[in-house]
């Protein structure tokens, strides 16, 4: 039952998030992260866009299967086929939303839709139509609503209503609205439709200008009670509303706004990074709320006053979003329940053969150093388990470097089907020469359009946690690797790439080659 007093959050980490560039999840990252968003008590998951792809249809059905408290939505144009796919996929679904947009600006109805004002309300009302005899739960968007006629926006959310929708969501799609200009309006809109008392109001904000979390808590203000976002911020261009930010906003000034949330907040940190691992997009050191140094004090000044007193320089608790520093150590002599618990507090969930092959990962790791901080275990995850997939095609078996005066060489080898490729080549350092031989083996020359290693902890025996995103034929995708050997950690990600290419091509029906075009088996 819908409660004024409190704001809902809609999650769309796994639609909007996934669609910023270079970020590729398969569907076992996403029913990771979308089961920690569960535990998060986020109160709906948009689970993906069911018509884009075979691969969207087949993760909202999974998450679909897998969730049982949370509401799992799905993505639709107002065209049937968009509608009936997303019902299809949704279908197992405990608790379902059907999400259906169209946008309402004039540039957008001008060159995008090439639609009349009247053809557009007429395609709302017979999508949303559809979609509620569908499904029970139907939200609709006005996309780019906040460069829209704010006359034609109430018309179109009150045939919206009129249709069978219950969630009304009002976008600032590409992140143009001012927070002041936001609230009014949103205040007009919620004036203007004057819809029944279980009709829920919801913003989706972008960044664009640095200002979604503003616009999200202003259009709180005017009476919106469903706020959509990321975690992290994660999603196209600048972002979405980072969904950390709201809620912490809403909680630190709960004088201000007086509205609770179902949100665990402890969990917000521990989810931020998974989403990071899992995605390769890095949190930034001073992002609000989850970044590294939310919560650290260096200036001499304030160091002094948190020390006599905290809430001179701090307005939150990091244990209040689950930043806390860790007590137990592990390490070779750890057993696998304490393992286990640290990687649920980690906001992992493995089932029972993945964390078998992360403990084994783990204690070969522990013979390599003394001690495994969290950010190792992180990395094992996110190298070891969600790297290896039945789609994968090359797994890096061995590899040798020689570097001299003038000259590098990297020999590598990789497994494929069974068989053992390998190949070598010369470069400007080890990883340069390393990848020149992957390229040579795969048969493929995808352009690296970034690489980024970093240690796993501040210690000299970290372990190197490298990422890579490549592009081929329009595609992208990231890959990782770890490992305490920075140059094996580099190859790792890049074959991982490689891999998520491949998967990626077979999805949208893109050849990428034939594959190990330039390789020989070991021997030959």
């Amino acid at each position: 039952m819908f409660d004024p007093n409190r704001v809902y959050f809609f999650d769309t980490t796994l639609r909007d998030g996934e669609q910023a560039a270079g970020v590729n999840l398969n569907v076992a990252e996403k029913l990771q992260i979308a089961k920690q968003l569960e535990k998060m008590r986020v109160d709906v998951i948009e689970a993906g866009f069911p018509a884009a792809s075979p691969g969207d249809f087949n993760c909202v059905q999974s998450i679909s299967r897998e969730l049982k408290k949370t509401t799992v939505c799905g993505l639709a144009r107002t065209k049937e086929g968009d509608i009936r796919a997303a019902a299809q996929a949704l279908a197992p679904a405990e608790n379902a939303r059907l999400h259906v947009f169209l946008a309402t600006s004039p540039i957008h109805m001008e060159y995008k839709l090439k639609m009349s004002q009247e053809e557009v309300l007429a395609e709302i009302r017979s999508g949303v139509s559809l979609a509620r005899s569908l499904m029970a739960e139907v939200e609709f968007s006005a996309e780019d609503a906040s460069r829209s006629d704010v006359e034609f926006l109430i018309r179109a959310f009150k045939i919206a209503v009129d249709s069978g929708a219950t969630i009304l969501n009002i976008p600032d799609t590409v992140g143009y609205a001012m927070p002041e200009e936001f609230l009014r309006l949103c205040g007009a809109i919620i004036d203007g439709v004057g819809a029944p008392g279980n009709v829920i109001y919801s913003v989706h904000a972008h960044n664009d200008l640095g200002l979604a979390t503003a616009n999200s808590l202003a259009a709180i203000r005017a009476g919106v009670r469903q706020v959509e976002g990321t975690i992290n911020g994660m999603g196209e261009r600048g972002g979405n509303s980072a969904i950390e930010e709201v809620v912490m906003g809403l909680k630190t000034r709960s004088d201000f706004f007086g509205l609770s949330t179902s949100i665990e907040t402890k969990r917000l940190y521990p989810v931020s990074r998974l989403v990071s691992r899992l995605s390769g997009v890095f949190v930034p050191p001073n992002k609000a709320v989850v970044g590294a140094n939310a919560f650290a004090h260096e200036a001499g000044v304030h160091q002094h006053g948190v020390l006599a007193k905290r809430e001179t320089y701090e307005i939150m608790r990091a244990e209040d979003v689950g930043c806390t520093p860790a007590v137990m150590v592990l390490g070779k002599h750890s057993g696998r329940h304490a393992f286990k618990d640290r990687l649920e507090s980690l906001g992992y969930n493995l089932d029972d053969i993945q964390i078998t092959r992360a403990f084994e990962s783990f204690k070969k790791l522990c013979d390599e150093k003394k001690e495994a901080t969290d950010g190792d275990i992180e990395a094992i995850i996110a190298d070891e388990i969600f790297s290896v997939r039945p789609e994968c095609h090359y797994e890096l078996k061995d590899y040798t470097v020689f570097v001299g005066p003038g000259l590098t060489t990297a020999t590598i080898v990789l497994a494929r089907d069974g068989a053992e490729l390998k190949d070598a080549a010369t470069g400007n350092g080890p990883v340069d020469a390393a990848y020149s031989a992957v390229k040579r083996i795969i048969g493929l020359d995808p352009k690296l359009d970034s690489f980024r290693i970093a240690a796993t902890s501040e210690r000299s025996n970290a372990m190197g946690e490298a990422q890579v995103v490549l592009s081929l034929n329009g595609l992208r995708a990231q890959g990782n690797g770890a490992s305490t050997d920075v140059i094996k950690a580099s190859v790792r990600a890049y074959v991982n790439a490689v891999n998520r290419l491949y998967s990626v091509a077979a999805v949208k029906e893109v050849k990428l080659g034939n594959g190990n075009g330039g390789g020989a088996p070991a021997g030959a």
